[in-house]
């Protein structure tokens, strides 16, 4: 380490705060200034494949210019102005003109800055939404365990990862949780009921021991992501849209990780011909190269907002709501993927990245689960025994050291430790490069992780 950078590391521990703070985590922090396509580099000149898109966002790749030069172009042109009523600016029109396009059934658009500000705007809508049609019972949200939708406090509230609540409780009060759809480790199907249909009769029996006259909206995200890279069956969406229509509940899509493109799709819920009422969405949208977010609505939530008095109108807002930089730069980055085919080619390296990583794992004793084939999306649940789903337990560090092992190899991703010895997912290691990764760096990420498991499991 070199004097230049201990400096810096020794201002990052005093001055900085990071996301899931604590020090024992951060003691020899990587320090990356560079990035190109699907690798980054760090401050010693080290160069790693980025085997989670960032964030789950980078997803045209790193190095962009032409996403520099659109934020640029805007900045000298009008860097920022209001997005409160009476205002505008063009590059929030055309955005959100495009993307009512690209998404099934959306008929506006709100911006924020990030996916928790979007979850946090999809809840006080639906809100909104059953006051203004005279049903203000209807406040409480069903979202599902391995759920992830951020870490606000309502948004914490619909997370069901209790590391995320213990240091920050009472919860905001109306968030109820089910099982989700996790064939791996779904408990209570009837006979002859398949997970999905098991999985969408929990949440009809949730709406209605709850009330249906008190659930205003059910949330979930298509495929979850930092809850488990968790697939569904294919019968999961279709019965779910059907329950919210039966009882009068919204539908939210957080599509915040599995937008644009992830998928192989430009959102995950046309895998299913599922269209939301509220979708949320980030991440992707500007592939991380600048904060943004947002929520798109129907037709029938628009409406309901233009139609109320001006007494009771949407009394929501936030600063950067609508910021023309920002949108500026996700105009581009959608064109950039419509330009490359970008959903193809996510299409085709995700079958051939879940193809691969089944060769390399599926016969490993350690192996439990391998997820993937939806575009470049996968994961690997590693467990101590297969035929029992047994986990391994907290003290043999399994997520820690393969991330660990992988980095040593020039991989850089996540892992999530298994929630306990006996229960809920074992310990996951993630698979959510940028798509324009290539087969080579494929090649790469699969062999890495080979690799790192031989170390770990010692098989």
């Amino acid at each position: 380490m070199t004097l230049a950078t201990n400096d810096l590391v020794i201002a990052d521990h005093e001055h900085l705060i990071h996301p899931l703070h604590h020090p024992v985590d951060h003691a020899e922090p990587v320090i990356y200034v560079r990035g190109c396509g699907s690798t980054v580099t760090d401050i010693g000149g080290r160069e790693y494949i980025d085997g989670l898109s960032g964030l789950w966002n980078v997803n045209v790749g790193h190095g962009r210019a032409e996403l520099a030069d659109a934020a640029a172009e805007q900045m000298k042109q009008l860097a920022y102005c209001s997005g409160y009523i009476g205002s505008s600016n063009i590059a929030a029109i055309r955005l959100a003109e495009r993307l009512v396009k690209i998404a099934s059934g959306m008929q506006a658009v709100f911006f924020t800055s990030g996916g928790a500000e979007a979850n946090e705007s999809a809840f006080k809508t639906a809100r909104f939404y059953w006051k203004a049609r005279g049903k203000p019972e209807k406040v409480k949200v069903v979202a599902r365990h391995h759920g992830y939708h951020g870490v606000t406090l309502q948004a914490m509230s619909a997370t069901s990862m209790g590391s995320f609540w213990k240091m920050f409780e009472p919860r905001v009060p109306g968030f109820v949780h089910i099982q989700t759809c996790y064939p791996y480790r779904f408990e209570g199907a009837k006979p002859g009921e398949t997970v999905g249909e098991a999985a969408a009769r929990e949440l009809e029996e949730m709406i209605l021991r709850e009330g249906p006259d008190t659930v205003a909206a059910f949330i979930g995200e298509p495929i979850h992501g930092a809850g488990g890279v968790i697939y569904p069956t294919d019968d999961y969406w279709p019965r779910v849209r059907e329950v919210c229509t039966r009882y009068d509940v919204l539908l939210i899509a957080d599509e915040i990780i599995t937008g644009f493109c992830r998928t192989g799709r430009w959102f995950a819920l046309e895998h299913w011909n599922v269209t939301a009422d509220i979708l949320s969405f980030a991440k992707g949208v500007t592939s991380g190269y600048l904060p943004l977010g947002g929520i798109m609505v129907s037709k029938q939530i628009k409406d309901t907002m233009d139609s109320v008095e001006p007494a009771n109108r949407w009394m929501h807002a936030y600063t950067y709501s609508a910021h023309p930089t920002c949108c500026a730069v996700g105009l581009k980055n959608i064109e950039i993927m419509e330009r490359e085919g970008l959903c193809q080619r996510a299409e085709k390296m995700g079958e051939l990245l879940h193809r691969r990583l089944m060769e390399a794992f599926g016969d490993h004793p350690n192996a439990g689960d391998i997820r993937g084939g939806k575009g470049l999306l996968a994961a690997v649940e590693w467990v101590e025994d297969r035929g029992t789903k047994k986990n391994f337990s907290a003290d043999r560090k399994v997520a820690s050291r393969l991330l660990a092992e992988m980095m040593k190899r020039g991989v850089v991703t996540r892992t999530r430790p298994a929630a306990g010895p006996n229960s809920g997912p074992g310990d996951i290691l993630f698979f959510a490069p940028p798509l324009v990764i290539t087969e080579s760096e494929i090649e790469t990420l699969v062999n890495v992780s080979r690799d790192a498991a031989q170390v770990v499991f010692g098989a």
